[in-house]
This record gives C-alpha cells, sequence and structure tokens, in this order.
C-alpha cells in the first residue's frame, strides 16, 4: 500500500530497473501520472497510438517501436476496460520487456476469466478520492516477482529496513535512495471499510454501464468499449462516448439539463513537458475532439442513466 497511484507507478518503474536514458513503450491518452515518473529516472516515454475502440493502447503496430533502449510497456485499462494482456505478454517475451500496467481504472475488471491485475509483473491501482475504491487518497503496488517485495517497502520508505530498525538498533544501514510513499493509518481504515463494500460498488457500476448500452442510440454517438465481451468483463470507471458532430453543442445541452460532462484525460503529448507534440498518431488524431464522458457513480440510479440518454438521444 501506498500514498498515491503516482508513488506505486514511481516505484514500478524503478523495481523495473528503469534507468536514465531508457525507453518505455507508454500510453499517449492518459492522466500525466502514469508517465511523469518516467521524467523523474530520466527515462523517455514513447507514445503509444489508442485503439479506436477501447482508448487503451494500440497493438497493431507496436513492435515498430521497439529499439535497443526499450525497457518496459506499460498500459492503462482505460475506463475499466482491460487491454490485451495474452498479445501484451508475448511482445514482452519475444523482446524481454518488463509488463507495467497502471491499473487505477479497472479494479474489478477481468480478462479471460481472471483479475486483470493478475497478469503483469508490475500492477498499480489508485484509490484517490473517486476511484472505484478509495481511501481519500492512495494506492497500491502489485508484484509478480516475490523477490523484489522487501526492496519495495524499503524504497516506499526512505530506503529503511524496518525490520531490523524495529529491532532496536542502528546497524542496520540505508544503502538505497528511498522516498515517503507510505499510506498512513486514516487512509488504510477507509480502506478497510471500504473492502466491505467493494462487490456490490463493481455490480453497480457494471449494471450502470449495461443501462447505458440499452439506452443510448443516437446515430451520432458510440460507447467506447462494452460491459462485456467473450474476453473481458469491465468494471467501468468511466464511460466515454465519442460524439461524431458538434460535441460542445451537445455539452451545452448536458449542462442545461444539470448534466456534468468533460474529457478528464487528454493526450499527453500536448503537454510541452513531454517535448514536442506528435504527428503520427492516428487514431488519436482522428478522436481527440469527439470524446466524452459522461456520469457513472454507485449513487446513480437506473432512472438517472436513463433520463441522461433521453437528453442525448432527442438530439442537439
Amino acid at each position: 500500500a501506498v500514498g498515491s497511484g503516482t508513488d506505486a507507478l514511481h516505484l514500478a518503474y524503478l523495481l523495473a530497473d528503469i534507468k536514465r536514458g531508457d525507453e518505455v513503450l507508454a500510453p499517449v491518452f492518459t492522466c500525466t501520472a502514469t508517465n511523469l515518473p518516467l521524467l523523474y529516472i530520466g527515462a523517455k516515454p514513447v507514445f503509444l497510438d489508442i485503439d479506436p475502440i477501447t482508448m487503451n493502447i494500440n497493438l497493431d503496430n507496436i513492435e515498430k517501436k521497439i529499439t535497443k533502449k526499450t525497457k518496459a510497456i506499460v498500459c492503462v485499462d482505460y475506463g475499466g476496460v482491460p487491454n490485451d494482456f495474452s498479445k501484451l505478454l508475448k511482445i514482452c517475451k519475444k523482446y524481454k520487456l518488463k509488463l507495467i500496467s497502471d491499473a487505477a481504472h479497472s479494479l474489478g475488471s477481468k480478462y479471460l476469466g481472471k483479475y486483470a491485475c493478475t497478469y503483469a509483473d508490475f500492477t498499480t491501482f489508485s484509490f484517490q478520492a473517486i476511484k472505484t475504491l478509495t481511501t481519500g487518497d492512495g494506492g497500491m503496488l502489485v508484484i509478480k516477482n516475490k523477490k523484489l517485495f522487501e526492496k519495495a517497502k524499503r524504497l516506499r520508505w526512505f530506503g529503511i529496513d524496518r525490520s531490523k530498525k524495529q529491532l532496536g538498533i542502528w546497524e542496520n544501514d540505508v544503502r538505497e535512495l528511498g522516498y515517503k510513499y507510505q499510506m498512513n493509518d486514516i487512509a488504510a481504515s477507509l480502506g478497510l471499510a471500504g473492502l466491505k463494500e467493494i462487490d456490490s460498488i463493481v455490480k453497480k457500476r457494471i449494471l450502470l454501464f449495461k443501462e447505458y448500452e440499452k439506452n443510448l442510440k443516437h446515430e451520432n454517438i458510440s460507447i467506447i468499449g462494452k460491459s462485456r465481451t467473450s474476453k473481458y468483463i469491465n468494471c467501468p470507471w468511466l464511460i466515454t462516448i465519442i460524439v461524431k458532430k458538434e460535441k460542445k453543442k451537445l455539452m451545452k445541452k448536458l449542462r442545461k439539463h444539470r448534466i456534468e460532462s468533460a474529457q478528464v484525460h487528454y493526450r499527453n503529448d500536448r503537454y510541452s513537458i513531454f517535448g514536442k507534440r506528435l504527428k503520427n498518431l492516428y487514431h488519436m488524431d482522428r478522436i481527440e475532439n469527439q470524446y466524452l464522458v459522461l456520469p457513472l457513480y454507485p449513487q446513480m440510479k437506473l432512472a438517472d442513466v436513463k433520463r441522461i440518454c433521453n437528453v442525448i438521444n432527442s438530439g442537439w
């Protein structure tokens, strides 16, 4: 457990032995928290185009981006829709790369019958205020290699071996650069209480997404991802739609009906910190001005979803 999802990502990159000058294939479409910790290290994120169906990373041409400097692949399960982990793992095995999954959106989602957190070498979760499970702010790092567990705990707490420190002796040294990334007890208490309700929260989110799928029927609207396919079950953190025409006009109409809508995430190559904007991301270029996030949270009622859909279906 850590202080934030960003803390978890930074630790994952360190434990994956990513160093200054290394390249990491990363999503261009995500919260900046996915990619900024790579800059802490001095590594270079190499941005990947999106899959237009899920807005996850596009795997069609991913191997062309791999170079001798490539150390890892980072993926985000956008909105809760899992990536194609089978294909990702094959690529990582072929090129001897680490796979890091940013699962900030996908707590409760499943891929091929297993929870999405079980596939990558490192999986990170966010328990920020509006996530599926919240601790106010917080996160978690899941590590597949048990040999790295003790090192992860040291890096999380100033590089100190707390098991030795708690013996009441000072012979134990600090040999690694560590961080103040622990979760505090108040946040942990909120998380433990939230775990008692997590099954019902996951069930409600899936139900709300299905209600959107059932009722949203306008010809100029399509939904990103699905509630369920033969490969995955989506526990949605977001529901995102593609608005083919006049998105701003639709947003204005929704606002008039007291319905919030927003973009939430932006393509990261728009931010100066990551360098120049890329010109070869076809799918991102095509829909960057068309995607829109609608309300979806456990306190919603099915009637709320129907009302939102009716407002959209009536045109704008």
